[in-house]
């Protein structure tokens, strides 16, 4: 703890009525810390521990910023990137799965949960969640390439992977994935777009 942060941790202890001995609980001072801190301050205070790459801080203060209140649509997509960025899929899962469960119509919350699931291998939920993001977005082709790729590289299901390589560059013959896509296609029976 600094010196600054341990001044204003005395300074709470001492208007809660509690007197800091050498005995005192640090863990017990930081709490008390962290509820007199607002959401903004918080997710600041995350934001500077993400910028030296204390990834793991800053998922604590992002945390204790929506446990204060914080806008969660906000500061949710704040936790999942330094979560990612240090490899902890699985938190970042957690994370996405708990704002997903309390916004289920959260498409852009679903896709990111969907390719998590499909980064650590899980293709029944990427499949599950991208499903959901292609039926809500059917115009939007990143989806239809990502649930390709989980269809065809995970799940080994190439017809369903190969309709929708298919729609995928019927909504973007040129685009970033297009020859990609056309080279997965499996099934050269039906015409390619």
């Amino acid at each position: 703890m600094t010196r600054v942060a341990a001044s204003i941790a005395l300074l709470l202890l001492a208007a809660c009525g509690g007197s800091p001995s050498p005995g005192s609980d640090p863990a017990r001072t930081l709490a008390i810390m962290k509820k007199a801190e607002t959401p903004e301050k918080l997710v600041a205070d995350g934001k500077a521990f993400a910028a030296i790459g204390d990834t793991t801080r800053a998922e604590e203060y992002f945390t204790a910023a929506v446990s204060q209140g914080g806008d969660e649509s906000k500061i949710v997509p704040l936790i999942i990137e330094v979560c990612v960025r240090d490899g902890r899929y699985e938190l970042a899962i957690d994370h996405a799965s708990r704002y997903a469960r309390k916004h289920p119509n959260d498409v852009r919350m679903r896709y990111v949960l969907g390719t998590l699931y499909a980064a650590i291998g899980d293709a029944g939920h990427a499949r599950f969640e991208l499903e959901f993001v292609v039926r809500a977005k059917p115009n939007d082709p990143e989806p239809h390439w990502a649930l390709a790729k989980v269809l065809h590289d995970e799940a080994k299901d190439t017809a369903s992977a190969d309709d929708q390589f298919r729609e995928y560059l019927r909504l973007a013959p040129t685009g970033t994935h297009a020859d990609e896509a056309r080279a997965s296609i499996t099934n050269t029976e039906s015409p390619q777009p």
